[in-house]
């Protein structure tokens, strides 16, 4: 349709969501509205991602659970998000932060223009599109009619390494998925992995995972797999706490891996994201083991804490507050337990983060300084090289892709 004024209906959109709204022509963007203030728009990590995805309607989601709806008349477009239907911690908010470069005096802004957008349900979103749709292309659909794209799962391994710099999956996942199954065995046989944090045995298993016949949960090959994956959720949250990982992230995990698979159409998507959520619960307790031995309550304590506050100066006095005992108390527990001072575990963990960080994404080393809540880059760069035996653009360089 001719003459649309997409100011004036894109404000709406926004005044009515509380999220974002953008119109492009091409890959440049025309117009912004959004009631909440954000320093960075949350979407230019996805830019790229999101506008090439070519149906008139269509969705997006990022590592982080977060949606965008788009919908298209040739080269204009409108782009409706982020939402969510669970909202992101603390953790997640300061990591989407980083990937779009907000300056630390911006971080508190940031940090609550996100907070301030009310979750909605995908289906929500993709409602008002139907309109927007129909208004620009003068199509009448319904969600039924929609055909979903996702191009985040087009990408899984690369785009989990990238955005939330952390090492996925092994390559012989590439290959075309194999069915996974809820026999005891099988089943008994992965949780241990996770429990364990053994990526590598995973990884080897999965290569010549045999193939076993599942039970029938459901009347349709869809809705079977997504049961299978709620089962399989709830069994490996189960394994992670019990292989020290917080019960609150794991819990929260699983919940918002089951709200992804549920917007899923496709049985290989489903496989693929189910794949990804047992390494990711099996790598986030391979994280918490020291030494290759079972973490202690008190030691997977101080790694969760170290975990949920990597970019924050981390004191052991707020820590020892936080887990209800004396610093000295902490302090000497945990050096005998684990052998290596609380600082030092301290300084290792947020030097393993960079490591990924310098690797995975192309962020200068005063911006992951800042990330991590170092003082300096100078004291940045001395601890990386204490723990790394290297400088921060040392490692870089020796890991650059080829």
């Amino acid at each position: 349709m001719e003459n649309i004024d997409y100011s004036y209906l894109c404000s709406i959109i926004a005044n009515l969501l509380g999220a974002p709204v953008r119109v492009f022509e091409g890959e440049k963007e025309v117009f912004y509205r959004a009631v909440v203030r954000l320093p960075k728009d949350p979407m230019t990590p996805y830019r790229r991602d999101i506008l090439a995805i070519p149906a008139h309607i269509g969705y997006f989601i990022t590592p982080d659970f977060h949606y965008y709806g788009i919908a298209r008349c040739e080269e204009t477009a409108v782009v409706i998000g982020p939402s969510m239907q669970i909202r992101s911690d603390e953790k997640a908010l300061k990591d989407l932060a980083f990937r779009c470069d907000v300056a630390p005096d911006e971080m508190e802004e940031f940090l609550t223009g996100m907070k301030s957008i009310l979750p909605m349900p995908l289906d929500s979103i993709l409602q008002i599109l139907c309109a927007v749709n129909y208004i620009m292309n003068g199509e009448k659909l319904g969600l039924e009619d929609l055909r979903i794209y996702d191009a985040e799962q087009a990408m899984l391994k690369d785009r989990a390494e990238e955005t939330r710099a952390e090492k996925g999956f092994g390559e012989e996942l590439a290959i075309e998925p194999q069915e996974m199954h809820n026999t005891l065995a099988t089943e008994q046989t992965i949780l241990t992995f996770v429990r364990r944090g053994d990526t590598a045995a995973l990884k080897e298993w999965i290569a010549g995972m045999p193939a076993v016949r599942s039970g029938v949960l459901a009347d349709n090959a869809l809705r079977q797999m997504k049961n299978t994956f709620i089962v399989t959720a709830t069994l490996a949250s189960r394994a992670a706490i019990r292989g020290g990982m917080d019960t609150e992230d794991a819990l929260s995990l699983s919940d918002a891996y089951i709200q992804k698979c549920e917007l899923l159409g496709s049985i290989e998507r489903i496989t693929n994201l189910q794949y990804r959520m047992i390494f990711d619960y099996t790598e986030r307790v391979e994280q918490l083991r020291a030494g290759g031995k079972a973490p202690s309550r008190l030691v997977a304590d101080v790694a969760n804490y170290i975990r949920r506050h990597l970019s924050e100066p981390i004191t052991t006095q707020e820590m020892a507050k936080a887990l209800f005992l004396s610093r000295s108390r902490l302090s000497t527990r945990f050096r005998a337990e684990t052998g290596v001072t609380l600082t030092d575990f301290i300084l290792q963990e947020k030097t393993e983060e960079a490591k990924r960080l310098l690797q995975y994404t192309d962020k200068p080393a005063v911006a992951i300084s800042a990330y991590l809540g170092f003082s300096s880059q100078s004291h940045f760069s001395r601890v990386f090289k204490k723990y790394a035996g290297c400088l921060p653009h040392e490692y870089r360089k020796r890991h650059e892709k080829g």
